[in-house]
């Protein structure tokens, strides 16, 4: 007997055990950090034998890809609503950095220091472009001309990580920017570098979104 959703019972129950399983997981990672993450201490956790919970998760990249998959997601998910609600490049930054806030666990899991001896499946990087996508979406939607700049030039070249966006390179020079400036403000502010410095990082951000490359 399958619910109206299409799942079994034995199929909600793998599911709640996989949540579960990637709550302690953050929980971990909060503690120690990604680098330190067990599924035998997660499975002593649970009161699970070890065997028995790699059978929700085949190893920890697996579980590690759970994470990331859902992070992106979260993110993607999160700009695209607000674009689509009528979020403009400040909007989306501020968006993106209350996302950041809210978990800096998630947000440093995905934009900071790679996990050794981890690499995410193709999967993972399609979802993280839907981000990308978003933010050419937001830099299309502005009417300012520009002369093209030797690094637009060298964009043309180079545009495979634009997913295919038919975005000009001037275009695609403005988001480049802008999700560099915004990261390394985010980066800086989650990893308590600013402390003490007694200014808004928010005020930082909206500073270094003025001085964006025309497009």
């Amino acid at each position: 007997m399958t619910d109206p959703g299409g799942q079994s019972p034995r199929e909600r129950y793998r599911a709640q055990v996989r949540e579960e399983i990637k709550q302690h997981a953050w929980e971990q990672i909060a503690t120690a950090g990604v680098p330190a993450l067990s599924l035998n201490a997660i499975a002593k956790q649970m009161g699970l034998s070890g065997p028995a919970l790699y059978r929700y998760f085949a190893g920890r990249d697996e579980l590690i890809t759970a994470l990331v998959r859902d992070a992106y997601r979260s993110l993607a998910d999160t700009v695209r609503t607000a674009f689509d609600s009528g979020a403009d490049l400040h909007g989306l930054a501020g968006v993106i950095r209350e996302w950041a806030r809210s978990d800096p666990q998630r947000y440093f899991l995905v934009y900071g220091t790679p996990v050794p001896g981890y690499h995410a499946p193709d999967d993972i990087t399609a979802i993280s472009s839907e981000v990308m996508t978003v933010l050419l979406e937001a830099c299309d939607a502005l009417s300012v001309d520009s002369p093209a700049t030797p690094f637009d030039v060298h964009l043309e070249d180079h545009r495979e990580w634009a997913g295919g966006h038919p975005a000009t390179a001037a275009t695609l020079h403005r988001a480049l920017s802008f999700w560099s400036r915004l990261h390394g403000v985010l980066s800086l502010e989650l990893a308590g570098h600013f402390t003490g410095m007694a200014f808004d990082p928010d005020l930082l951000i909206t500073e270094e979104l003025k001085s964006l490359p025309p497009r």
